[in-house]
């Protein structure tokens, strides 16, 4: 059965801020990294989770993205927009705009569609990103 973690599970696991917390998350994500169990990580967990590193912990773009990354890359992780995640934290690392416009930039690129925003940065990397 796939499971959809929250937000605090892979801050849990990630941060090891709460060693009870942290050894429950790591025995689940260990499963996950080795395929033994399934998840799904829903794009508003994988937001909430970049939005909490950058404001609350402080943690570099770069540094977000790579852990990010390599948890994506996990066996278990079976997102069906997993490249499009992927490609949205190299945007992030790469630029100033936010995760969720970093998001929309990927998608569109990944399904062929234009963007629509008043956000003149954004509209700028989305033609690039053609």
């Amino acid at each position: 059965m796939k499971k959809l973690p929250d937000t605090n599970t892979i801050l849990s696991y990630f941060l090891h801020d709460n060693k009870e917390l942290f050894q429950e998350a790591f025995h689940y994500f260990e499963k996950v990294r080795t395929g033994e169990e399934r998840a799904v990580v829903l794009e508003c967990v994988f937001t909430e989770i970049v939005y909490v590193l950058i404001k609350f912990y402080k943690v570099p773009r770069m540094e977000i993205s790579d852990k990010l990354k390599e948890f994506m890359l996990y066996r278990g992780i079976v997102n069906e927009d997993k490249d499009e995640l992927n490609h949205a934290l190299d945007i992030f690392s790469s630029s100033n705009l936010s995760i969720v416009d970093c998001i929309l930039c990927a998608k569109a690129k990944s399904i062929n569609f234009g963007i629509f925003s008043f956000d003149e940065k954004l509209n700028k990397l989305s033609k690039k990103e053609k």
